[in-house]
């Protein structure tokens, strides 16, 4: 528990950094994506080779796109694995 805590008394001190928090920011979004395309995925009981039929691609698209390091979302891919995972795509802007 102390590592744990002392990560996050570490993390609150970095996100007082403009820079840092932006770049947080920015990589908990595409981490959140890929987390919930498979969470939706497992949930559904599909394989990822039964979600690439679905979307018409390969397996290995299907494992990137579940990948937390992918930077490689476009509105289209989201509107169509929102379709294949029967989900209603919700893209807002919200105030910080």
């Amino acid at each position: 528990m102390k590592g744990v805590r002392r990560f996050k008394d570490r993390l609150t001190e970095e996100l007082k950094n403009p820079e840092f928090k932006k770049a947080f920011d920015e990589e908990e979004i595409y981490a959140s994506l890929a987390i919930q395309t498979a969470e939706i995925r497992q949930k559904k009981k599909l394989t990822q080779k039964e979600l690439a039929k679905r979307l018409r691609t390969t397996q290995q698209t299907v494992s990137r796109l579940e990948d937390i390091r992918n930077r490689r979302y476009s509105l289209r891919t989201l509107i169509n694995l929102a379709r294949a995972l029967d989900r209603q795509l919700k893209v807002e802007f919200v105030p910080r």
